[in-house]
């Protein structure tokens, strides 16, 4: 029968253990912003999903794929932070830059939007400007350190 209770000895005698705490430290030094990773996305996912949820695809169709695809770039921005963050926290300014677009675009991309339309886009787009600038801002910090 094996012994299942014997534990194995620590990696600390390991000939490459410097390099993988190096390279653990590398890879998790910023992930400070893991926490809005996921806000981010599903952000995203709603703003793609948000003109059937609220029923205007019909009367805003410009409005409706409008958000589709700003909603697609909001989910790849956070998907792109969560597998390559040493790349991608330059483009958290980005996410800032499409809430303020958000908040505008019921009146320059839609047709006479009625209240729903318009609380909607302003509540996702100042969403997306607070998790676009908390991204930024640790990022910044997370470089600097």
């Amino acid at each position: 029968m094996a012994n299942v209770s014997h534990t194995r000895g620590d990696i600390t005698s390991h000939p490459d253990v410097s390099e993988m705490r190096a390279r653990y430290d590398r890879v998790l030094g910023g992930r400070d912003v893991a926490l809005v990773d996921g806000p981010v996305f599903l952000l995203g996912l709603y703003c793609a999903v948000s003109p059937w949820i609220l029923h205007y695809t019909t009367n805003q169709p410009a409005l409706a794929a409008h958000n589709l695809i700003l909603g697609i770039a909001i989910a790849a921005l956070a998907l792109g932070f969560t597998m390559v963050p040493e790349r991608m926290y330059g483009l958290s300014w980005a996410i800032c830059a499409m809430g303020a677009w958000l908040i505008i675009s019921p009146w320059v991309v839609g047709t006479s939007p009625d209240a729903g339309v318009v609380i909607n886009s302003i509540i996702m787009g100042a969403l997306a400007v607070v998790l676009g600038a908390v991204c930024a801002a640790t990022a910044t910090r997370s470089t600097r350190a």
